[in-house]
């Protein structure tokens, strides 16, 4: 028999060997990013991110999102094995949107341990009171603009583009630690229906009467202006969310850029309302499908199997991670019929590009509105992403 180390079963003697240390240099953050695919990676909803775009996403001098925000992160660790990690946050734009006292954390993944969880949310307290703030909301990672939510409900789905994993007793050590419920986020699956369903059908033929409406995809000659103008409609359409905050215009080219490879004009649409864009959606191919497996490296050879699922197999999953209507539109009947008339085309797109299941997500758990127009189209809730909330004593 192997002899376990001295303290091994000695809960007193595990807390003394576990530590939180702030990520210091490359090879930190690259022990940062790298961790979750060693802790879930045989679990059936989760695919590893790609490193190149994970440090794209937390270098302070790459993401424009460091123009009106800060963060720290931290690692914990037990002898030479990290076993947990955490970001903490203070985005000027939500303090300016909804009140000067709430901090955020993020990227919170960690061995099934409540010492490793009550510790590392310690420390990211700490930091954010010495900031001023005196309530935690989370996670988000980094904004309400990128990863959201910790998954609570849907852990074996497919696991989708810019949707993060957590495994389930990661809420339970979150409440354990005071922490509790501040918002729900649903992930709603979409089985391309071919033909639509017959009430969708009818609304489209209303709508092809009338003269004021046009329907059309993306105009990649044009791409920036375009990608500019479904960004606009978003900050509109959504300016009065719970938690929103807006795309900076430095985002928005960021956003443009990284999506580019992506990006099919019959999987983006734009309506117009008497010849105003007022409404969008943008759906891209399931980037998952084509990672899986490589643990988020494409070097060496990674970049074959990619390239091969992408242009040889073909994906068959995609997420809808845009859709809006201008304010001045949400509670006029055109305005509806143009929500519609936006999925209609897209389900026709999906099926040319060969996609054959969608996610649609996030939706807040009380927009009831649009919640009920997915559910016209045939969708259903499968997953759900709560953001927990926590006062800083």
């Amino acid at each position: 028999m192997t002899a376990r180390p001295p303290g091994a079963d000695d809960p007193q003697a595990r807390s003394r060997n576990l530590r939180i240390e702030p990520v210091l240099g490359r090879r930190d953050l690259d022990r940062f990013i790298r961790l979750p695919a060693r802790l879930y990676g045989d679990a059936r909803g989760f695919v590893a991110p790609l490193v190149i775009e994970r440090r794209d996403t937390l270098r302070q001098d790459q993401n424009p999102y460091f123009r009106h925000g800060t963060a720290q992160y931290w690692l914990a660790w037990r002898g030479e094995r990290a076993v947990g990690r955490i970001s903490a946050q203070i985005d000027q734009l939500y303090l300016q949107r909804h009140g000067a006292d709430t901090g955020h954390f993020g990227f919170l993944d960690a061995e099934d341990d409540p010492e490793i969880f009550g510790q590392l949310l310690t420390a990211a307290e700490r930091w954010l009171a010495e900031r001023g703030m005196r309530r935690m909301l989370g996670p988000l990672s980094l904004s309400s603009n990128e990863e959201c939510g910790l998954l609570v409900d849907g852990f074996d789905a497919p696991p989708m583009l810019m949707m993060g994993f957590a495994p389930p007793y990661a809420a339970e050590h979150l409440a354990a630690s005071g922490l509790r419920k501040a918002k729900d986020l649903v992930a709603y699956d979409l089985v391309i229906p071919d033909p639509s369903p017959a009430a969708i059908q009818r609304r489209i033929t209303k709508l092809q009467s009338s003269s004021r409406v046009r329907m059309r995809p993306l105009d990649m000659s044009r791409y920036a202006s375009e990608l500019m103008t479904v960004i606009d409609i978003f900050n509109d359409a959504w300016s009065e969310n719970w938690g929103f905050v807006p795309f900076t215009e430095p985002e928005m080219r960021h956003a443009a850029r990284s999506m580019k490879p992506l990006i099919r004009p019959d999987l983006v649409w734009i309506g117009e309302i008497d010849g105003a864009a007022a409404a969008m959606i943008v759906c891209l191919p399931n980037l998952n499908e084509a990672i899986a497996g490589l643990n988020g490296e494409i070097l060496p050879f990674g970049w074959i199997k990619v390239l091969w699922r992408l242009k040889v197999a073909g994906l068959k999953t995609g997420r809808v991670l845009l859709m809006g209507l201008r304010r001045r539109h949400h509670k006029s009947a055109v305005g509806t019929l143009v929500i519609y008339a936006l999925l209609e085309h897209l389900r026709v797109g999906m099926l040319r590009a060969g996609l054959r299941r969608i996610e649609l997500s996030w939706v807040l758990e009380d927009n009831l509105p649009m919640r009920r127009v997915i559910e016209d189209v045939g969708a259903h809730v499968y997953k759900t992403y709560r953001i927990f909330e926590k006062e800083i004593r």
